[in-house]
């Protein structure tokens, strides 16, 4: 088997993010399509509405949101917007984060190259933990 893992690199930033599930069923529940439309992209509701228990997804994809923002030491705001970030998957399913152009401004002015993230979630909480790091030059 030929495992071909993220590249490595010297770590820049770190964030991570836990949050009821319920409350993001909650937040659906009372606002439904303006809160979808305010904080996820196109791509990642068309893959949470295609699981059986949505909110699960998208409570993980806003737990990613806050764990990039905070490895950014950004927050939420002006700086980043929620749909600054969008996690989508990769060939072996695993989490990857697509920056808009102010997440790509801030990854260059961190003297990052990329963001590593990682997702989990039960029935009841959803978390995320997310490193911006910076690849390093191979070594001959």
């Amino acid at each position: 088997m030929n495992l071909r893992l993220p590249p490595g690199g010297i770590l820049v930033g770190l964030g991570a993010d836990v949050i009821e599930v319920e409350r993001i069923r909650g937040v659906l529940e009372r606002q439904g399509e303006r809160f979808l439309a305010r904080v996820f992209t196109d791509e990642e509701r068309a893959y949470c509405s295609r699981m059986s228990q949505p909110h699960k997804h998208l409570a993980a994809r806003f737990a990613a949101k806050e764990a990039v923002s905070k490895s950014f030491t950004t927050g939420i705001g002006a700086e980043l917007g929620w749909r600054s970030v969008s996690v989508y998957h990769g060939e072996r399913n695993q989490p990857l984060v697509r920056l808009d152009e102010k997440g790509q401004a801030l990854l260059r002015d961190a003297g990052a190259t990329h963001v590593l993230l990682t997702l989990s979630h039960t029935a009841t909480v959803a978390m995320a933990v997310a490193a911006l790091v910076r690849a390093q030059a191979p070594t001959p």
